[in-house]
């Protein structure tokens, strides 16, 4: 009880350094805005601008809080996964005891792109002699009947795997999930969860299993997620800063959140007896199904005094990502419109504090993104109509640059991890390779923030007129996309960039240029990210290459 109460108050501990943390970069960034215009006095814009600015503060805070945190545990731990996960210190060699299933949640999709990894998969569990230890499950939400006739016919070329599809998707995934548990799970004491373009390697299934068993509180282990190979060009430089911004963010995270980490929804392995009595999830108030289930069902688990916790390691744990930029922007609206639901969540019991605060982080990724879009309109209108001639061009600048620190620490934390350990920088083809790609990846990014975060404005703007009916069925393969339908898609972004340029005078370009110049270019940045040319050019030359894409390559 002693070594308990011990634990608690060291997390404890590290949650308060985490949100002073938090909180010191929040006001120090608005403070330096603040002086940085105060210099000549405000004007109305000027305040309103401050304002709009504050409330995009403790989601840039928290990014950067997190990641100085991931970093300190990444140069300064010698496993910094046990660090955040004791169990892993008491993981047995031996092979596990318990039974797992592996449920593969399927929906519509191209079966010749989701069976590869999975028969990889199950070979390396064979070669480690544990395939007795696992079943293979496929759970289909898919309606049409031809379709679901050719997945099941794909399917039973895997021997040993089951198929199971439901005539009505009631609930959608987590339904599905729910269901197959209370009918087919039989006595399986864990369930693996991927998604259809999941790739797990046998090593880490096994590794997942065993820190199960290690410790019989864990009800939820997340591992950390990985893009896998990419051809395109977008996916290509998207995941290569995600990768290094994921090991940063998730590592810092784990630290303070502990026993109350984090669920996306797949690559992570549950124990099922607990999940099946306590994440079951009702309706909404208005009758609707929630959406973004996952985070749902780890804040009810911690609730109930079961542990959710992270495993912030990369090995063997892959995922597919959106091949070109409207798909990026369908995932992202998928996103919000389930994580703006949980606004309806936050009074209903069966939360702690800290799976409140979870769910209010999850908002929060959106919920700034029409605060960012009205401080570049005030801004714009302020500098229009003559303000701001007095505002310390320094201090802008400074604020600027820490402003765009903190929200992208998380993978700058990453890149400087990867630059100060050789050997991991050997797995990217050395540090000058690794730097090339990492340049190459933050120039992209600083084009596609500015249309990410005003298309994500765009939608919550009218997400409250909108019936959300579920998850659209995902385009996972690699295609170019031609100018009309670029055009016919960001015309408004472009639109709403040309005009914040053409109304401020050519000498504010220099401080527009970071938060605008993506709108301006969208259209072709969307068709030349996706246009096979390019994708193949970045392949040549191995720009933003991963080491799996490397070693594959030999």
């Amino acid at each position: 009880m002693h070594g308990r109460h011990y634990v608690s108050g060291m997390v404890a501990v590290r949650r308060g350094v985490f949100f002073l943390l938090v909180l010191l970069l929040a006001v120090g960034l608005v403070a330096l805005v603040a002086r940085a215009m105060a210099a000549g006095g405000f004007t109305v814009w000027e305040w309103l601008t401050l304002l709009a600015f504050a409330g995009t503060a403790p989601w840039t805070a928290l990014c950067g809080a997190n990641a100085m945190i991931g970093l300190a545990l990444l140069l300064g731990s010698r496993d910094a996964p046990r660090a955040v996960l004791p169990a892993l210190a008491r993981v047995r060699p031996d092979l596990p005891a318990g039974h797992t299933v592996i449920a593969v949640c399927i929906r519509n999709e191209d079966m010749a792109e989701v069976l590869p990894p999975l028969r990889r998969l199950i070979c390396g569990l064979a070669e480690a002699k544990a395939e007795a230890l696992f079943t293979l499950w496929f759970l289909s939400d898919t309606q049409d009947m031809a379709a679901a006739i050719a997945e099941e016919a794909a399917i039973r070329t895997i021997p040993g795997a089951h198929y199971r599809r439901r005539a009505r998707n009631t609930g959608f995934k987590a339904g599905n999930v729910m269901d197959f548990l209370d009918r087919d799970a039989g006595e399986a004491e864990f369930m693996l969860c991927l998604d259809a373009d999941s790739e797990m390697t046998a090593s880490a299934v096994l590794r997942l299993v065993a820190v199960m068993e290690a410790d019989p509180k864990l009800a939820i282990v997340q591992q950390l997620i990985v893009g896998r190979p990419a051809s395109a060009a977008f996916p290509r430089l998207f995941q290569f800063g995600m990768r290094a911004g994921m090991r940063a963010w998730a590592t810092g995270q784990a630290w303070w959140q502990a026993e109350q980490g984090p669920y996306w929804g797949h690559n992570a392995i549950i124990r099922i007896a607990p999940f099946r009595q306590h994440a079951r999830l009702e309706p909404l108030p208005d009758g609707s199904p929630i959406l973004s289930h996952d985070q749902v069902e780890a804040t009810r688990l911690t609730h109930a005094g079961w542990k959710v916790m992270a495993l912030p390691a990369e090995d063997g744990s892959m995922e597919g990502n959106p091949p070109a930029l409207p798909e990026f922007m369908a995932r992202d609206m998928r996103w919000g419109a389930g994580n703006m639901q949980y606004w309806a969540l936050l009074k209903l019991p069966k939360l702690t504090w800290l799976g409140r605060w979870q769910l209010v982080q999850a908002m929060l990724l959106f919920a700034g993104t029409p605060l960012w879009t009205l401080t570049l309109v005030f801004a714009v209108l302020n500098a229009a109509t003559g303000g701001g001639a007095g505002t310390s061009g320094p201090t802008l600048f400074a604020a600027m640059l820490a402003c765009w620190a903190c929200i992208h620490a998380p993978k700058l934390c990453g890149y400087l991890e990867v630059m100060a350990k050789p050997a991991l920088a050997a797995r990217y083809g050395g540090r000058g390779a690794f730097l090339r790609g990492a340049l190459a990846e933050l120039v992209f990014t600083t084009l596609l923030d500015p249309i990410s975060t005003f298309n994500k404005a765009l939608f919550l703007a009218v997400l409250p007129f909108r019936r959300l009916r579920g998850w659209a069925p995902q385009n996972r393969a690699d295609r170019g996309v031609g100018w009309g339908d670029a055009a016919r898609l960001l015309w408004p972004h472009t639109l709403f960039g040309a005009l914040c340029f053409a109304l401020v005078p050519i000498a504010a370009w220099a401080w527009l240029a970071p938060w605008a110049l993506g709108l301006v270019v969208a259209i072709p940045f969307c068709v030349v990210t996706s246009a096979p040319g390019f994708s193949a050019w970045l392949r040549a030359k191995r720009v933003a290459a991963t080491p799996e894409e490397l070693g594959a390559a030999g």
